[in-house]
């Protein structure tokens, strides 16, 4: 009798629960393809020896996908993935992402004392055709800071 009380308190508590999260954000959490094309956007920097420092990094002024080491320069990461390659994931980097995430970048140098180490902008594209590898493209210093 305990079990059965149990799992009704349990479906009402989840069917309570589903209607507080947002319907766009449980769609984003079914289709994996952002995560997934981070990940391997990740695996092919580490390939090319860069350290990872830390992923999604999020403050008030917008977030960046990935900073890396790459020797001595801070490397601030858009990643971009799609299914398929038109348009292009590279030109979804637009002027107003850019600057967006610049500020970030911005405030996440503001934790460094003088001299600031130097750094730049990359943007890595995953293309993922649903049932084939992913293809990656990764363009250094695709763009420099907007102020």
């Amino acid at each position: 009798m305990a079990a059965d009380c149990f799992c009704v308190i349990k479906h009402a508590m989840l069917s309570w629960l589903k209607r507080l999260i947002p319907a766009e954000r449980a769609t984003t959490e079914q289709d994996p393809l952002g995560p997934r094309g981070e990940n391997a956007a990740a695996k092919h920097l580490r390939s090319l020896g860069y350290k990872i420092i830390l992923r999604n990094f999020r403050c008030h002024v917008g977030e960046i996908d990935i900073i890396a080491r790459d020797g001595p320069t801070l490397v601030f990461v858009e990643v971009k993935t799609r299914t398929e390659d038109s348009p292009t994931p590279e030109s979804q980097v637009n002027t107003q992402k850019q600057h967006q995430i610049t500020k970030a970048a911005k405030l996440y140098l503001s934790r460094y004392g003088q001299p600031r180490p130097p750094a730049r902008f990359d943007v890595v594209a995953v293309i993922w055709p649903a049932g084939q590898p992913p293809q990656v493209r990764h363009t250094i210093d695709a763009f420099g800071p907007t102020f």
